[in-house]
């Protein structure tokens, strides 16, 4: 199934009755997302809260939720494991990635996001919703697939494999060391040996870029069919945009770290962490 869904399709598709909509937008910068949802939605959309639809016993921000916890929350909006699902988000295509690949870490097969998100939405004269959406509750059951996602200690020892590649989807300035961590705590870098794909570097328009610009950038990176691919990010949320890219070339030997620089960047400790200048032989 492509990874994106056009507003045209999308109505067609809200009109038959025949999908279910998420709204995953999410913020960094701690925007009340819920409460922008209930200014304004997508008809029947319901809210997919990142932060509480997650797993809070590793300490580490929205990170993926048990079987369990998402089976409860998803199946509360009404979704069930075979529906037809459709994510969007606020800003076009930033959080509704991460909330795609969560679906499909659970085996959902029939998920989408909607190309350029709610602005593309409006754009086409479509119409949105307010307060809450009445939904009856279903039983979902999932279908985990664990090797979605690689832990740090599984990281540590597949740097550096000549067929594995790690891309971090983080701004350059923040790959490179050059710019400060949001979050406190954190050091500034990279792993040693990823290569650095800002996640804009993928979007246009609030949505992916075409295909062959996208094969374009991977093929640059050298990323090959046999390539597994490990996404990296600040907090798991945009190394999802990377995941959505490869998907949509065809490209599923993926795996992303959830952990991510938030994991990885801690000052308590031991990872390597590389900067542009110790990269260069600088000082």
């Amino acid at each position: 199934m492509p990874a994106q869904i056009e507003a045209d399709a999308l109505k067609s598709l809200l009109d038959a009755g025949a999908v279910k909509i998420i709204d995953g937008s999410w913020a960094l910068d701690g925007t009340d997302m819920r409460a922008l949802y209930a200014e304004s939605h997508i008809p029947t959309a319901q809210f997919f809260d990142i932060d509480a639809i997650s797993d809070r016993s590793s300490g580490l921000p929205h990170m993926a939720p048990t079987p369990d916890v998402f089976a409860q929350a998803v199946g509360d909006m009404g979704i069930s494991e075979t529906d037809h699902v459709v994510i969007y988000d606020r800003q076009g295509l930033f959080s509704a990635a991460r909330v795609w690949w969560t679906f499909r870490l659970m085996g959902h097969k029939k998920v989408q996001v909607l190309k350029g998100g709610l602005p593309a939405w409006i754009a086409a004269g479509y119409p949105t919703g307010s307060g809450a959406e009445w939904i009856k509750g279903v039983t979902y059951t999932p279908n985990p697939k664990p090797d979605m996602v690689i832990s740090i200690n599984v990281l540590r020892s597949h740097l550096g494999a000549s067929d594995e590649m790690v891309l971090d989807a983080r701004p350059a300035a923040r790959f490179d060391g050059t710019a400060p961590e949001p979050r406190a705590g954190l050091r500034s870098g990279h792993m040693p040996g990823s290569r650095s794909l800002p996640a804009t570097e993928l979007i246009r328009d609030g949505a992916l870029k075409p295909v062959g610009e996208l094969k374009n950038i991977f093929s640059a990176l050298h990323v090959t069919p046999k390539t597994q691919v490990i996404t990296s990010c600040g907090s798991g949320v945009t190394a999802a945009i990377i995941a959505l890219a490869l998907h949509e070339v065809g490209h599923d030997k993926v795996r992303l770290y959830d952990g991510s620089w938030a994991e990885w960047g801690q000052t308590t400790l031991d990872t390597p962490v590389v900067t542009s200048a110790q990269r260069t032989g600088g000082e």
